[in-house]
């Protein structure tokens, strides 16, 4: 099983033959955001699932208290990069409403059931994050 840096590295070596295929089959996207801190890219694997053309992941940190650095990268700065197997493009990400967190949150639950059980861990309201393609 990858996980962290060797499954962003092994992604990117075989352009997601080897780690887009993940855990009971969840699908997995490499995002690249730029640290708001040290100003330097930061890469990481995460589940995602396609909705009306753009890509959608969570920001669940497994039910911490605290959003992951990822999350607090984007919003401070929300272009990024995406790898969806060989297809490298950029993005802009956006932190989906109410209304359509209902609509995508589900969808998510769907491929990685664990979401709910994150969900009922914590009091954070879990954001679910849209990366819409901009080249």
């Amino acid at each position: 099983m990858l996980f962290g840096d060797e499954h962003v590295r092994r992604y990117e070596e075989t352009d997601g033959e080897v780690g887009h295929d993940w855990e009971n089959g969840a699908p997995i996207l490499i995002l690249t955001t730029t640290g708001r801190k040290t100003g330097k890219e930061r890469k990481f694997a995460l589940i995602y699932q396609e909705h009306d053309g753009a890509y959608v992941i969570v920001a669940s940190k497994g039910g911490a208290d605290e959003h992951p650095g990822w999350y607090h990268n984007l919003v401070a700065n929300p272009d990024v990069k995406v790898q969806v197997k060989a297809d490298k493009f950029t993005a802009k990400a956006r932190i989906a409403g109410e209304r359509e967190k209902a609509v995508l949150w589900p969808k998510m639950a769907a491929v990685w059931p664990s979401y709910d059980d994150y969900q009922k861990k914590t009091d954070r309201n879990i954001p679910v994050v849209v990366l819409e393609r901009v080249a």
